[in-house]
Parts: C-alpha cells; sequence; structure tokens
C-alpha cells in the first residue's frame, strides 16, 4: 500500500503575480477551495494519508490551513456557520502532515529529492497541484496505483495527448503501448522543441516513484533551464525498465497558468 503523497509547493507563482506575493499558488482558490486541497482529496481517495509538503519562504499558508483554527471555529460557532469548516476538519483527522523547506529552486528533481526525508525508504506518490484533475469514477492517483500493484517496482507516470506544438511545455515520453493506455518507456525528453519531440504523450503532474529515485536524482546533473529534472532521473531508471506510462482516464486543468485556472474555476463552478 502506498500511504505517501509528497507535494512540491515552493515554487514563486509568477505568472500569478502580484496575487502570489503574498499567497502561495497552491493556495489560490478553485471556486472556494485551494488547489492544494484539491490535491490532498485526490491522494485520500487513493488510500493515502501521510502528506509530505515541500515549501519554501512565504508559505506559511499552506501550514495554517492544514491545522486548526481555534479563534475563527469559535467565532463561526457563535453565528451558526460552522459547517462551513467540516470537509477541512474531516481532511485535518485523516491525515498526518509534515514539511521540509527547499531552500533553493533548483528544479522538480531537486523539489523531490528535499522531500526524501518526510518520505524515506518506500514507494510513494508526488502530485503537483496546479495540476487540477477530475474524474468520473476514480481519481487520477487510485488509476495509478492499481497501475502500480500490477506491474510492481516501477515507476509511473501520468501521461496525456497535447498538441505536437506544446510539446515545449512538457516532459515528452516515447514507449511501448504493453496493454490499453499503458506503455514501457524507453525515451524522455524534457520540453522538447516540437521538431525534436519523441511523441505528444506529456507527463503530467502525477507519479508514483519508488526509492530508488533518490539514490538516481543525487547523482542526476542540473539540465534544462540549470535545474535538476525529475525527468532527466526517470529516463535513467527507463533504461532498466522501470518506468510506466499511463495514459489516465479524466479531465486535467493547467492551473498554472491564467487560462487553465479560469477554465477550472468555471468547469468547477457549473459542476456545483
Amino acid at each position: 500500500m502506498i500511504k505517501k503523497c509528497l507535494f512540491p509547493a515552493a515554487g514563486y507563482g509568477t505568472r500569478f503575480l502580484p496575487a502570489t506575493k503574498a499567497i502561495p499558488k497552491e493556495m489560490l482558490p478553485i471556486v472556494n477551495k485551494p488547489l492544494l486541497q484539491y490535491g490532498v482529496e485526490e491522494a485520500l481517495s487513493a488510500g493515502m494519508n501521510t502528506m509530505a509538503i515541500v515549501t519554501g519562504r512565504g508559505k506559511r499558508a499552506i501550514e495554517d490551513h492544514f491545522d486548526k483554527s481555534y479563534e475563527l471555529e469559535h467565532q463561526l460557532k457563535k453565528s451558526g456557520k460552522e459547517f462551513f469548516l467540516t470537509e477541512i476538519r474531516d481532511i485535518i483527522k485523516s491525515c498526518t502532515f509534515s514539511y521540509t523547506r527547499q531552500k533553493e529552486m533548483l528544479g522538480l528533481g531537486h523539489a523531490i529529492l528535499t522531500g526524501s526525508t518526510l518520505v524515506g525508504d518506500e514507494p510513494f506518490a508526488v502530485l503537483l497541484a496546479d495540476d487540477l484533475c477530475d474524474s468520473d469514477e476514480k481519481s487520477v492517483l487510485s488509476q495509478m496505483v492499481e497501475i502500480f500493484n500490477k506491474y510492481n517496482d516501477c515507476c509511473i507516470v501520468a501521461i496525456e495527448e497535447v498538441r505536437k506544438e506544446d510539446t515545449n511545455k512538457y516532459g515528452v515520453i516515447s514507449g511501448e503501448e504493453i496493454e490499453d493506455d499503458v506503455y514501457r518507456v524507453f525515451d524522455m525528453v524534457e520540453k522538447p522543441d516540437p521538431k525534436d519531440a519523441p511523441s505528444n504523450l506529456a507527463i503530467i503532474g502525477r507519479y508514483i516513484l519508488i526509492p530508488e529515485i533518490f539514490d538516481v536524482l543525487k547523482k542526476t546533473k542540473a539540465g534544462k533551464g540549470g535545474e535538476i529534472q525529475i525527468t532527466d532521473a526517470l529516463l535513467s531508471l527507463s533504461k532498466n525498465g522501470k518506468v510506466i506510462a499511463y495514459k489516465f482516464k479524466g479531465k486535467r486543468f493547467d492551473c498554472g497558468s491564467v487560462d487553465g485556472f479560469v477554465e477550472a474555476t468555471n468547469y468547477f463552478y457549473k459542476r456545483g
């Protein structure tokens, strides 16, 4: 059973300035719920109850959100509105939260490596909160856990088809389809130019990783953008057949962009 989910949440969120000058981008609300809470709920739905969050300076709002607020609860109780906090109270009761800080912004791979002390020596999930996913039945992480249990001792990455001209925004895979929507990965390229992309199958912000990834990340040199890329580390494991890509069932919103954020807000508002 995978019990731990790691949330890299140290980025500056520059595309949402000036809002993110004081508010972590992970705490920006889709309707009335922060992005990160959607992610925690998805992890819970997949059977994970230990949330490990890699934060940075100016991110205290994350810790405060997943904690009791005695003053607020007291005021709401007097006004008869305490039901507004029922959902977040249930999450706090169901999970354990732990935090560590990423002192330098050196890429997603470095953020995951920073979280190694919280995760320990066991398989774990990674969820990027600004990739907001919705599924009619099982959540994306729940689907990925099933794939992990089937193939065992392999990293699982979630993928979706993107427009060829957008491949320079993602890590892109190529591989052999070994069953419907499941690929054994042979190659991975971080943000390739469209003319160089090995496919249009792009990695999104959902991973299940095996502990071996930490040893690989320690040896991974800075790549594109001068950052330690998780794609480069996974490429190393793929050479030994240890990376599976899964084309998930569901809808994804890129809430790291203003257009995606607005689209997600309208979608969840209409859904109710």
